[in-house]
């Protein structure tokens, strides 16, 4: 009678009647508590239905009776995996494979855990013999793709997302990886296509309309592409989605403001971007607003020096009454932006003229050199870190170019590759003397150039209106664009873009043969 009741139970369990299911595994276990598959099963239901300690009870039961059975062990790690504990989840996938080598599923659900960890190469591994076991493992070849994502080999990931959505075709959440890959390879139009074939498939898929979003506004569609951008605002699970949640009235729409008060929020985006959209805030004041101005602790000096606010306080600081909010990345939107209406004040910020005073009497050994700044690496735990980031060895061709005085912008631990370099080839390093963004700003203010990939450093210069070269990625941020040496919103940065994906020769050359002309003339 138990194995009716168990084959009728899987048939529910497999349809999704779980509560049939879960009725009738009870009932096979009251007649035989020891029943290790009702119990693995039974087990399953109950992790589907969130009562995660109850159903690890069961599963570790079910091994105790039949340790020999290798989906036990899966399922357990499975559990464990979800519950956050990734080291035990990694040893049930172990015991898993050492009873059924050729379990593709714990292949793939170990690579998924080990990728979580950290320990890339052994996911990558673990994932290949997944896809090499069962060819036709959807899941595993998009598993694949992100852990030969993490580790750098785009060609890799773009290929086994490219197999991922072969295989599922009706996967929004690959193709919206998909695109992502396209995207970075280059291939802007198949990039926007897989994206909106994602947002066909799922409507509500936020990412894919972010990314989408992104794309067009790196094109310079800009109403199209801030219409789908505002999706960030949707992001399910991220703190974003929760501050907007706790935030007092209603989202500015644009409209005249009368003496209102309104909040204007950072929201979790870097200190770039803050730099970079503070200059929304005339704009604001023009219609009429009291301008509360939410900013890091990093930028609350140098923002004190901004024109039109009414009041300024850090992130970490409760705001005071506020009639109306807006996010700092709505401000483009809300306004309308194109290519042709950015504003774009030659500068819009200002460094405070003691600290400035205070940095020009530490430069009188330049003499009468070229100042040149430099900063080579972003926020290392920026997602797209690597593909801006440039290791300090690979600017020496212009540390080696004559009657130039250079001087370190670089904070955090990329600072320590200086340390890497030849004694005559370092830069001077004054770092630990700033202890936030005004006092690099004062700095800036008593340099001639910079030179800086694409982090803070680079948009605080163009915001001070000082000349900034920067190195870009083959397909760079959005608010770059394409195909141009400038850029709209900072009137005196020069951008140098690489020809390929990783080829950073190209614009350090071009760098280097500009820095050798600007010394010549």
């Amino acid at each position: 009678m138990s194995q009716e009741w168990l084959q009728s139970a899987i048939q529910h369990h497999q349809a999704g009647r779980l509560q049939e299911a879960e009725a009738l595994y009870q009932q096979i276990l009251a007649q035989e508590p020891n029943h290790a598959d009702a119990l693995h099963r039974l087990g399953l239901v109950l992790l589907q239905t969130g009562r995660r300690q109850e159903a690890r009870a069961l599963l570790g039961r079910a091994i105790q009776i039949d340790p020999s059975c290798a989906q036990y062990h899966c399922n357990l790690g499975f559990l464990l995996a979800e519950s956050g504990e990734a080291e035990q989840a990694i040893d049930a996938f172990h015991r898993a494979l050492q009873l059924r080598p050729d379990l593709a599923e714990a292949c793939n659900n170990l690579g998924i855990v080990l990728l979580s960890v950290g320990r890339v190469d052994e996911a990558i591994a673990v994932l290949q013999r997944a896809v090499t076991l069962q060819p036709n493992y959807a899941n595993a070849h998009h598993n694949l793709g992100a852990a030969l994502y993490t580790k750098g080999d785009l060609d890799g990931s773009l290929s086994a997302f490219a197999k991922a959505a072969q295989l599922q075709p009706d996967s929004p959440d690959t193709l919206n990886e998909l695109g992502r890959l396209l995207r970075s390879k280059g291939d802007l139009e198949g990039a926007a296509a897989t994206f909106r074939r994602a947002i066909a498939l799922a409507p509500d898929l936020a990412r894919a309309h972010c990314n989408l979003g992104l794309l067009l506004l790196l094109k310079g569609e800009y109403r199209e592409g801030w219409k789908e951008y505002e999706w960030w605002q949707r992001l399910q699970g991220g703190k974003l989605l929760t501050a907007l949640a706790q935030l007092r009235g209603r989202m500015w729409d644009g409209s005249e403001l009368r003496g209102r008060r309104i909040l204007l929020m950072p929201m979790g985006w870097g200190l770039g971007d803050q730099i970079q959209l503070v200059r929304y805030v005339p704009l604001v004041q023009r219609r009429g607003g009291k301008i509360i101005l939410q900013c890091d602790p990093p930028l609350r000096r140098l923002f004190q020096r901004l024109d039109g606010l009414h009041h300024l306080i850090t992130s970490d600081q409760p705001a005071p009454e506020y009639d109306v909010h807006c996010p700092l990345i709505d401000l483009p939107r809300v306004f309308d932006t194109n290519v042709d209406t950015i504003p774009a004040a030659q500068q819009y910020l200002h460094a405070d003229p003691s600290l400035i005073e205070s940095w020009r009497n530490r430069l009188t050994d330049a003499g009468g050199r070229l100042k040149v700044g430099l900063a080579w690496a972003g926020r290392a735990d920026y997602c797209e870190d690597r593909t801006r980031t440039i290791a300090l060895t690979r600017f020496t061709p212009l540390l080696q170019v004559p009657d130039i005085w250079f001087c370190s912008l670089q904070k955090g631990k990329a600072a320590e590759q200086i340390q890497t370099l030849p004694a005559d080839l370092r830069p001077l390093d004054w770092t630990a003397d700033l202890n936030d963004l005004a006092d690099t700003a004062a700095l800036i203010h008593n340099l001639d150039l910079i030179i800086a990939v694409d982090t803070a450093v680079a948009h605080l210069a163009g915001a001070l209106g000082k000349p900034v070269w920067m190195p870009i990625p083959f397909t760079p941020d959005w608010r770059w664009m394409l195909n141009r040496e400038d850029t709209p919103w900072y009137p005196t940065m020069r951008l140098f873009r690489q020809r390929a994906m990783g080829d950073w020769e190209t614009p350090i050359h071009q760098i280097e043969q500009s820095l050798r002309s600007r010394v010549r003339s």
